[in-house]
């Protein structure tokens, strides 16, 4: 066989060729080999590989393509193949090529993996993610545990968990967007939820103690008893209630499993619309406050930082007093304009001893110096006041307190007795570090 696209002679059924065909869902596929050779013609598909991929095996991106060795098929097969795997969404670019003897026909697919994002399912309260996971793999052929931001496998995704819970006497619509995950994940998770079956919680059953007898989350536990099941809003509710409670009392590895709702009834009975959710915690140890070593300060003392510490060695180690600690020391150093401050808070922990101290690693950068006042949107009394009122001067020592002060308060009275035509106000501090110089934007809308 000869693969040369400038050399090319015909069989009967199936013309001997080349074909390097390129497809993006923004293009048209363009093809190097003899089109009118091959108009019409079928052959039998001998194989079908795959390169560029490392998610997924050449069988498993056949069967998702429609394709399989020992089918009659025609160039046009072969490019609706590529379009699908395009259009399903877990490749950012989809190319094949594909060469015939006689009617056996050989194709190759060069893919580029699309990133994939975690999944999140928020309200499927009769289900555990495990059986979840289990129904997609044995109806979606790409599913992998993740998903792509875009494409018809989503779709595919939805429809057979709406089929997973037809089974579980459920029926209702399945939907999929793009959302941020609770703290302390980041970046982005594709979340399918179930639009037309809430499950209503009827309470929380935390599995440990302090979170059950805590007044504060006793108070709050509204937020979401009462409520349709949301697996986000219980895990935002834990992240924003129940873990400074926790903090507050020195646990500062506290960890949340996963929510499960739990419902009473006999198996075979049609699924309730009311629900327990058991809440599992870990609180792990409780630390008791060891101190900070702090490097890398110069213009403040480490015994002046120490003064903003409001525990003392042997207190537990509060950890929201903590994070107040590091937003303390950004407020010092903003005041006198160090406006870049990095820091690096690293804890150590000594669980035979319970506690905790902490190496933080100071970047102060440049000290800022007041430049240009920049204001717009105004009348020109209104500027005249506001430049009046405006408390730091050119060339001296930004102090950001000062500046967020302004904000707050200062032009409330710069505009005492004057009318108001304005309904926000943008900001923006315009910073130039070679010249330790900041200028302040403010617009009037």
């Amino acid at each position: 066989m000869k693969n040369d696209s400038s050399t090319r002679r015909h069989e009967p059924a199936f013309a001997l060729a080349l074909g390097l065909l390129f497809f993006s869902p923004l293009g048209v596929a363009q093809s190097t080999t003899n089109e009118q050779a091959l108009q019409g013609g079928t052959g039998r598909l001998e194989s079908v590989t795959v390169t560029g991929s490392a998610r997924y095996s050449s069988d498993r991106i056949a069967q998702a393509a429609g394709l399989r060795a020992g089918q009659r098929v025609t160039k046009e097969d072969m490019q609706q193949a590529a379009d699908r795997l395009a259009q399903l969404g877990p490749f950012d670019n989809v190319q094949y090529r594909f060469s015939s003897v006689g009617e056996n026909v050989k194709v190759e697919y060069q893919l580029k993996d699309a990133p994939g994002l975690p999944v999140a399912f928020d309200n499927f309260p009769w289900f555990v993610d495990e059986e979840i996971a289990a129904a997609l793999r044995n109806s979606v052929v790409l599913f992998d545990g993740t998903a792509p931001d875009h494409g018809a496998i989503l779709d595919e995704m939805s429809l057979a968990l709406e089929r997973l819970l037809i089974m579980r006497g459920v029926s209702a619509t399945v939907t999929h967007e793009i959302v941020t995950p609770p703290p302390p994940r980041e970046g982005f998770v594709v979340q399918f939820r179930v639009e037309g079956a809430d499950v209503t919680v009827e309470g929380i059953d935390f599995s440990d103690g302090l979170a059950r007898t805590d007044r504060g989350i006793q108070e709050r536990i509204a937020d979401v008893v009462g409520k349709p099941f949301s697996r986000s809003a219980i895990e935002l509710f834990e992240i924003e209630q129940v873990r400074l409670v926790y903090l507050s009392h020195g646990f500062l590895r506290v960890q949340f499993g996963m929510p499960v709702a739990r419902f009473a009834g006999k198996p075979n009975s049609p699924p309730p619309n009311r629900a327990v959710v058991f809440a599992p915690i870990n609180p792990g140890l409780a630390f008791s406050w060891g101190g900070v070593t702090w490097s890398g300060n110069s213009a403040i003392s480490s015994s002046e930082l120490d003064k903003l510490i409001e525990m003392k060695q042997g207190e537990p180690a509060n950890g929201v007093k903590i994070e107040i600690l590091w937003d303390n020391v950004q407020t010092v150093y903003g005041r006198t304009g160090y406006l870049d401050l990095n820091l690096k808070p690293v804890p150590r922990f000594d669980d035979s001893a319970k506690r905790v101290q902490y190496d933080v690693s100071v970047t102060e950068g440049p000290q800022y110096r007041m430049g240009n006042l920049v204001l717009t949107g105004l009348s020109m009394e209104g500027e005249r006041r506001i430049r009046a009122g405006w408390g730091i001067a050119a060339g001296a020592v930004f102090d950001e307190s000062k500046y967020e002060g302004f904000l707050d308060e200062g032009i409330k009275q710069a505009f005492l007795g004057l009318p108001v035509h304005y309904e926000k106000i943008g900001r923006y501090l315009q910073k130039d570090p070679a010249t330790a110089r900041v200028d302040v934007l403010i617009d009037f809308q």
